[in-house]
């Protein structure tokens, strides 16, 4: 009886050390996806990265997904082509940026196109989303995970509501788009990056600026002006940053691990919505609190920078993108 016990407990052993070295052996062998990103690990962009990683490693389906933030993989711009090619797993990315490849994407940062967060999340589940899909289909690379950051106006004169409260100002703006209706209301463009826009506006070089809200905070813009105009019911300003993946990469995985890749991105989406609307609200806090007047479009304000934009923005966009005027009704018919 006292060899039986010692031969079950030497057994016993045996199978746990397998069981361990089989576990070893099973991270080992994982697969392991690259994904790059040019923000800092605090920004929500990176959290909204990170929840994806976390919720695939969790479901144990030989899936990893390493994450490079910070431009320390790729610079911002330079991510596209590799993506592409396969030799990038996965980015999370502002679409626009991707509009000399795909003309389309261009609409993914248009003023006045998207309305508020709940409009967005429309647009996400809309035939325009959908032939967006396609179109990055067809470039080689799919979507994970959809999400839309929103912005507003800032001025050291004083608010802004309408495109008139512009004319004659120095402003920075946001992306061409922005650019073309600004200057259709009759501002000067100023372009640097949102890290500049605080010691320009501290020495006069700059009267306004467009930005989301996360940078006025982060860059302390409350500082600096008389008025914030914020992202709240109405917004002029949202852009489209989804985590997207080589469409080469992603052909390669099984069935569990794009089942674990789509459940991760769901929570990874719910937080983004979350999450972009508390940067909006907290934004508007930070700016009270230093003592900023708040000034929020109306909805006859929205009517017209939409009327502008359509003049101006959209305008361009047609000329210079095929199949533009299809893309833009599609867009607009999502109410």
């Amino acid at each position: 009886m006292k060899i039986f016990k010692k031969t079950l407990s030497a057994s016993v052993a045996a199978i746990t050390m397998s069981v361990a070295a089989f576990g070893m052996s099973a991270s080992a062998d994982a697969e392991t996806l690259k994904l790059s990103h040019q923000w800092s690990t605090s920004d929500i962009r990176h959290k909204v990265a990170q929840i994806v990683a976390d919720e695939v490693k969790a479901a144990n389906v030989d899936l990893e997904i390493q994450i490079f933030p910070s431009g320390s993989l790729f610079k911002a711009k330079e991510q596209w082509t590799p993506m592409t090619r396969g030799q990038l797993d996965m980015i999370v990315y502002p679409l626009a940026y991707a509009g000399g490849r795909v003309p389309a994407t261009n609409l993914t940062l248009m003023p006045a196109l998207v309305k508020n967060h709940d409009h967005a999340n429309r647009i996400n589940e809309s035939p325009f989303m959908a032939k967006i899909e396609e179109l990055l289909n067809e470039d080689g690379v799919v979507t994970v995970a959809k999400g839309w950051l929103a912005g507003g106006f800032a001025s050291t004169k004083g608010c802004i509501h309408k495109p008139e409260d512009v004319k004659g100002l120095q402003i920075r703006a946001a992306g061409k788009s922005f650019e073309q209706m600004l200057e259709g209301a009759g501002a000067s463009i100023a372009a640097m990056p949102s890290s500049e826009i605080y010691p320009a506006m501290q020495t006069g070089v700059l009267d306004a600026t467009n930005t989301s809200s996360s940078s006025f905070v982060s860059y302390r813009i409350y500082e600096q002006v008389k008025c914030y105009t914020p992202a709240a019911g109405n917004a002029l300003w949202f852009m489209y940053q989804p985590v997207l993946m080589s469409k080469k990469s992603y052909d390669k995985l099984n069935d569990a691990q794009k089942a674990a890749l789509a459940a991760a991105a769901k929570k990874a989406e719910e937080y983004y919505t979350t999450e972009g609307r508390k940067q909006d609200s907290d934004s508007i806090q930070v700016f009270k609190d230093a003592g900023v007047e708040i000034a929020e479009l109306s909805d006859e304000d929205f009517a017209a920078w939409q009327k502008l934009a359509m003049e101006t923005s959209y305008k361009k966009f047609v000329e210079e993108t095929p199949n533009g005027q299809e893309l833009l009704d599609m867009a607009l018919a999502v109410k």
